[in-house]
């Protein structure tokens, strides 16, 4: 599957089959999620595979009693590491970089998850005392999300979005004048202006190599 069909296509799945998930497919998909950025390469994350029926209905009832969860027959808990972060990059590191990080390995996953054909859907709401009871961490590692895994049971239509105009601004955020109304004629424009500027740099270094050559005989 194409990365951008992915993107586009991947729905939030909240209603699964009764059918096993692949351990090839599990293995993959956290590959993907091992593969993200994270700063400085320190790989501040953590996974945690759940399978067990009863573990997988103490983290639904961990996650605000979201029961429907129980069905997915994997469920992913991510971890950070924030101390691994600061040690580097100081309370920046602690508390935004590991953040930052798990949530790319996250959406790695679920976008492996989807290309695989699976569904997947991304829980952020939990109590973290009783996540802890479901999945035994140390106190120094912070849990992130989980992630659900299996099967899609269901179709979820395409959810409204914004359009590009009222989320993209030129030079400075914020204001009218500064808002881009028209994505393709500005990329038109934009890509007619850059191959104008390509164009003279090949010409110059045209001119230059003929004047080296007569400079050299």
């Amino acid at each position: 599957m194409d990365v951008f069909d992915a993107i586009k296509t991947r729905r939030s799945i909240r209603k699964y089959l009764s059918v096993p998930v692949e351990w090839e497919k599990v293995g993959r998909i956290m590959e993907a999620g091992k593969a993200a950025p994270s700063a400085g390469n320190v790989q501040d994350w953590r996974f945690v595979v759940v399978t067990d029926k009863k573990q997988r209905e103490m983290i639904a009832h961990a996650c605000m009693d979201q029961h429907w969860m129980v069905q997915a027959p994997i469920h992913i808990v991510v971890v950070g590491e924030p101390e691994k972060s600061k040690r580097f990059y100081g309370r920046k590191g602690e508390t935004l970089y590991t953040i930052q990080d798990c949530a790319a390995a996250i959406q790695n996953m679920l976008l492996a998850a989807h290309a695989l054909g699976l569904g997947s859907c991304w829980v952020g709401s939990f109590d973290d005392d009783a996540l802890m009871r479901a999945v035994s961490i140390l106190p120094e590692i912070r849990f992130q999300a989980v992630i659900t895994i299996g099967y899609a049971d269901e179709v979820v239509p395409e959810p409204p979005e914004y359009t590009l105009e009222n989320m993209m601004y030129f030079r400075n955020y914020g204001g009218q004048p500064n808002r881009i109304k028209n994505i393709p004629m500005q990329q038109n424009e934009t890509g007619q202006m850059i191959r104008e500027k390509i164009e003279k740099g090949k010409e110059v270094f045209r001119r230059m190599s003929e004047k080296l050559k007569k400079n050299n005989g």
